[in-house]
């Protein structure tokens, strides 16, 4: 017995990734609702919520949420999405994670401290801050 992961799997799931990546709502969206979990993270431990985050996809975003995905999963790097959106300037993004529960103060760093970083004056209004 190999504890090589399946071709097939992996090639699936590189898939799937990509449709995050890429903001491609509906394709991603019916493998999760066809069993994909919607919590699944790649080698870097991102989610799928992450990666439509980081590439600016508020749809995406939304509707990976909606289906029960966790707004403040950290990467392997305590990174969360609404940090990743916050360091991408993506403030639809931002506030799509802000209406379903993101915190603000979750991660290394924060989106606060990323926000005040990159002078974000319009996410740290967002936040409530500064």
């Amino acid at each position: 017995m190999t504890d090589a992961p399946d071709p097939e799997v992996v090639e699936l799931a590189t898939k799937i990734f990509d449709l995050a990546r890429q903001g491609r709502t509906e394709p991603l969206v019916a493998y999760v609702d066809a069993g994909v979990p919607v919590n699944l993270t790649n080698d870097r431990g991102d989610s799928l919520v992450m990666l439509a985050a980081y590439h600016g996809h508020a749809g995406t975003v939304r509707a990976l949420l909606e289906r029960g995905a966790e707004a403040d999963r950290v990467n392997d790097r305590g990174q969360t999405p609404l940090a990743g959106a916050v360091f991408k300037g993506e403030t639809d993004v931002v506030k799509a994670l802000l209406e379903r529960g993101a915190d603000p103060a979750a991660g290394t760093p924060s989106a606060v401290d990323t926000a005040r970083m990159f002078d974000r004056k319009e996410v740290l209004a967002l936040f409530g801050e500064g």
